[in-house]
């Protein structure tokens, strides 16, 4: 049986009625200026990319903020003779003001889970992501500032139906200079790692100790502007651990103090992005089936952290996952409560944790906030899931 795991929240906006492309389309909430001098609320603008689906598990996915928060992601459409009428992906740019480009990768297929996917946008507008073809398989693709998309893939990925191909798969997969992380996946449904350079030369890597059995193997993840890359690997024992690799290839591993690592459990530690700075966020399972957030520092100091509220019961795959940590060293990311309903928090570089929900997002199982990436100036975007399962963007501004 092929399995692959992915601990990442991915995706959840309100639907409004007019399918306009400025930031009139969406909502907006949140405080004013308050008392004279006094820090202003964030502001939270909800939206939905014209076309975007409205069935359960349908709708848009925003998944990367750039400094000036434009803000890249994918729809799900279910309009009858639409390009995407079986769930199709198709891929979006929204620039700061509100507006949107929509865009395909040529070849794309139109089927069910085919399409193109947007998960990371840098500081010039150049987006990364992956595509899935009329024949199921899976490509990865650059799209500059100019609108030129050039698809590529490693040079060992598999060439069968998913989940085989070349993944870059996370807001952190590119950085200011262009170059790509991410990891491929062989025939044998082993993941490898990856960088890619600007000029399109890439290298592949394993991390030492990864398992080379199917659903096993390295995953990269985050990219950050020195070339030094992070992410985890799978063991011959299926458990997971971090690794930070230098941008001359060295590679250190690490688990978090508390992370579990029971055979076969897929506990362990997950890394999801590397700042400027070196420091890394992610999440750790522990034997008891929890999540954790952790921050690693730089010098390889490990801080682990729960958002108030998160769920801890045994065996619950509740907890805290952090997704994106900016400049700064905040991050954010979302927790899951004792009812399994999802909230959004930001983690402040001195440890405070604020929790935040979008205003229409559901509160029942599955539902709920989720920041997916934040920027240096601490702008969050990422989905909510309503209380008809469909998803929505927002942009949290501080």
């Amino acid at each position: 049986m092929k399995i692959k795991i992915f601990k990442f929240t991915v995706g959840l906006a309100l639907c409004t009625l007019g399918l306009g492309l400025s930031a009139s389309a969406g909502q907006r909430f949140g405080g004013g200026a308050g008392a004279t001098g006094a820090k202003k609320d964030p502001t939270i603008t909800t939206f939905d990319v014209p076309g975007a689906g409205v069935l359960p598990r349908r709708g848009t996915f925003a998944n990367s903020i750039a400094p000036n928060s434009a803000i890249a992601g994918f729809t799900r459409d279910d309009t009858p003779g639409g390009r995407g009428a079986n769930g199709a992906r198709r891929a979006f740019v929204r620039d700061k003001d509100g507006g949107v480009i929509i865009f395909d990768a040529p070849g794309a297929g139109t089927g069910p889970f085919q399409g193109t996917r947007a998960y990371a946008l840098n500081p010039s507008g150049t987006v990364t992501g992956w595509y899935i073809g009329a024949d199921n398989v899976v490509h990865a693709y650059v799209r500059s500032n100019q609108g030129i998309l050039t698809a590529f893939d490693a040079p060992d990925a598999g060439t069968g139906p998913y989940p085989e191909g070349t993944f870059p798969f996370s807001p952190g997969s590119i950085n200011p200079e262009g170059a790509i992380s991410g990891y491929y996946t062989d025939a044998m449904n082993v993941s490898h790692g990856f960088v890619r350079s600007k000029k399109g030369d890439i290298t592949e890597f394993d991390a030492l100790g990864a398992g080379t059995a199917d659903g096993q193997g390295t995953f990269c993840f985050g990219l950050n502007p020195g070339g030094d890359t992070t992410g985890y690997y799978i063991d011959e024992m299926n458990v997971a651990h971090g690794f930070v690799r230098s941008k001359k290839g060295d590679i250190t591993t690490f688990d978090a103090p508390d992370a579990g690592a029971v055979a076969d459990s897929f506990q362990g530690t997950m890394p999801s992005t590397i700042n400027p700075e070196g420091a890394i966020t992610g999440n750790y399972l522990d034997k008891m089936n929890v999540y954790h957030g952790f921050l690693r520092a730089k010098d390889g100091t490990i801080t682990s952290f729960d958002a108030p509220g998160a769920g801890a019961a045994d065996d619950s795959f509740r907890g805290t996952i952090p997704s994106s940590i900016n400049a700064g060293g905040a991050i954010t990311g979302s927790y899951s409560d004792e009812n399994d309903v999802n909230h959004g928090f930001v983690r402040a570089k001195d440890g405070t944790i604020t929790s935040f929900d979008v205003p229409g997002a559901g509160a029942g199982a599955g539902q709920g906030t989720a920041g997916n990436s934040i920027a240096p100036n601490g702008a969050i975007t990422g989905v909510y899931i309503d209380m008809l399962n469909v998803f929505h963007g927002f942009l949290r501004s501080q």
